[in-house]
């Protein structure tokens, strides 16, 4: 961590990290509170009316959630939609709180694994636009909320303050993050474009005459059509995960790619609400799933054997976990018939039929 050069209130350039958390239970049961990857936090120029301003250097689309303390009390809320290689203002007025905390989540569009940017800090949110407060002291949400990790802002004071959230390997310029974000978005909805610059121009141009769209259209815009597009996802097709039961879940899956097998998690699913963990029509191998809870670390089970992490993973291979330095986990064989779309009903004694 390198804090320094001049005075913050001035604007001086400071780089500090914080780390991406995610808070799941693992196979042997203890809250994980460690590290998902980089997110990297920076002072740069302020627009004079932004005085929290997110900058995403990211190739997903960005909602973010901010948290101040106010006294004995949390104020949290979101959400501040930021797309690749581009700034919102989430906070307008100058930064006067005693401690400030981001939490963000890639858009629920955009491909199988949700990613999420944040720490060590449990505060209340709510899955559409929101504004809550509680007590420093209660942990407690109130119905329809449940808990996120928060990531501190060491803001030294100053009235303003730019945050930059990146993933790894990162981009060179928020450019390089856009393009990257539009390739990730055309290629869920099957364009599938190459790494080059043309063939991201031609899968735009497919889109764009798909969808009636002009030349014109603004990088804003073209994201906004290919969010929209995105959300639409046939009902028919896919792998969702509900939980029916009453309390958070943390759940993984296990797929047949080609001739290998992977893994994949986390997705953290609130009381009474779903996931879509894949958004494009199944093939006809079986889905794998595993699920815990706290209090029950084999919520949902079986005797197929992946590797997990503690922390978001994206798995090849099934073997040799532990000389990976990975765990062992026992998947359940869910959608055995091959349907094209399947969801995995979870309550609080497992997989329910």
């Amino acid at each position: 961590m390198r804090n320094g050069e001049g005075n913050p209130a001035r604007q001086a350039r400071t780089v500090f990290s914080l780390h991406i958390i995610d808070s799941l239970w693992n196979v042997l049961g203890r809250r994980a509170h460690t590290l998902l990857s980089g997110l990297a936090l920076s002072l740069f120029a302020f627009p004079a009316h932004a005085a929290l301003q997110l900058c995403n250097q990211t190739s997903y689309i960005l909602y973010a959630a901010v948290a101040e303390q106010q006294s004995a009390q949390i104020a949290t809320r979101g959400w501040t939609r930021i797309v690749p290689g581009n700034c919102a203002n989430a906070v307008a007025e100058p930064l006067k709180a005693a401690s400030y905390f981001v939490y963000a989540r890639s858009a629920h569009a955009q491909g199988a694994l949700p990613r999420v940017w944040g720490g060590q800090f449990q505060f209340c949110i709510e899955d559409a636009a929101f504004s809550l407060s509680t007590k420093v002291t209660n942990s407690a949400c109130g119905n329809g909320a449940y808990q996120a990790a928060f990531a501190p802002v060491a803001t030294n004071g100053a009235p303003v303050w730019t945050m930059t959230f990146t993933e790894q390997p990162g981009f060179a310029s928020p450019d390089d993050a856009r393009a990257a974000g539009l390739r990730r978005l055309l290629n869920d909805l099957g364009y599938q474009p190459a790494l080059d610059a043309r063939s991201l121009g031609n899968a735009i141009g497919r889109f764009r005459a798909h969808m009636k769209l002009p030349a014109s259209i603004s990088p804003d815009d073209l994201f906004t059509a290919l969010e929209t597009e995105a959300k639409k996802g046939s009902p028919e097709a896919g792998y969702s995960i509900c939980n029916d039961g009453d309390g958070d879940i943390w759940a993984a899956l296990g797929t047949k790619e080609g001739t290998d097998f992977v893994s994949r998690g986390w997705w953290q699913i609130a009381a009474g609400a779903c996931s879509v963990a894949i958004n494009r029509t199944l093939p006809r191998d079986v889905v794998y799933l595993f699920a815990s809870k706290v209090g029950n670390n084999h919520l949902v089970t079986g005797p197929a054997s992946f590797c997990v992490s503690n922390t978001p993973f994206d798995i090849r291979g099934r073997d040799r976990c532990s000389e990976r330095g990975l765990s062992v986990a026992g998947f359940a064989a869910t959608n055995q018939k091959g349907a094209k779309s399947f969801v995995a009903r979870i309550g609080n004694k497992g997989l329910q039929p």
